[in-house]
């Protein structure tokens, strides 16, 4: 097993992407520390990966949230932001808290969960973190407006991170996945996320565990070579 003696930190990693790149990271050897809002949803998610995974209740959405979870956690060797917020409106009808409320998760949390954990990783000359963005980072989708901006921004911190910390032993890359069938985007974007999907040069949606192999990749030492790198696994939609 690629991972073993490693310790990976999932955001969001109760369901969806996150879950499923948990459990893939677990089945690689690694140890795996999840987190999320729900300590129920957590504590059972948590129970569906292998090798005693950890949960950790955290919002990050929230400064003070973000500083006790790297407190909690320590030292890791993977980081993999994936929490995320993606509300759905047209630009002249989003509302400020919206807004607000998904850049302080996408963006600052995802920045400051980094930056707390970043110095272990220097100290050990090693590290992986891999940013989940969106295909819609890079693509104009009607509607999407706030969470593509927010994903953008995450794709600039991971060209950043990658030039800051190269030197140091420490790859930065993300993984801007297309239209995929998840709880929470489903429930956000209901049948939207189905038209995305048929448009798409492969027909159709991904599942998680698609996600979640492109991530493997890029925290596992298959990518040694591969820094401040985004890896589109959308189905071709960065070819129409």
């Amino acid at each position: 097993m690629e991972l073993s003696a490693q310790t990976a930190l999932v955001t969001g990693g109760t369901a969806g992407i996150g879950l499923a790149c948990a459990r893939l990271l677990a089945r690689e050897g690694a140890s795996v520390v999840i987190t999320g809002r729900d300590p129920h949803r957590g504590t059972a998610a948590a129970a569906r990966i292998d090798r005693g995974a950890r949960f950790v209740q955290a919002d990050l959405s929230d400064l003070d949230s973000v500083m006790s979870l790297v407190q909690q956690v320590g030292d890791v060797d993977i980081l993999v932001n994936n929490a995320a917020s993606f509300p759905g409106a047209m630009t002249v009808d989003q509302d400020v808290a919206s807004f607000q409320a998904t850049f302080d998760t996408n963006v600052r949390g995802t920045y400051f969960l980094a930056a707390g954990l970043v110095p272990g990783m220097v100290r050990r000359g090693r590290g992986s973190i891999v940013n989940v963005t969106s295909m819609v980072a890079s693509k104009g989708v009607p509607g999407a407006s706030v969470y593509s901006a927010s994903k953008a921004a995450v794709e600039s911190l991971t060209r950043t991170w990658a030039a800051e910390l190269g030197v140091h032993g420490v790859r930065v890359n993300s993984v801007a996945p297309g239209p995929t069938d998840t709880e929470g985007v489903v429930a956000e974007w209901g049948e939207t996320n189905d038209e995305l999907g048929r448009a798409l040069p492969l027909g159709r949606t991904a599942q998680p565990e698609e996600i979640a192999e492109a991530v493997l990749f890029l925290a596992s030492p298959r990518s040694s070579f591969v820094t401040g790198s985004t890896l589109h696994a959308d189905g071709g939609g960065t070819a129409i």
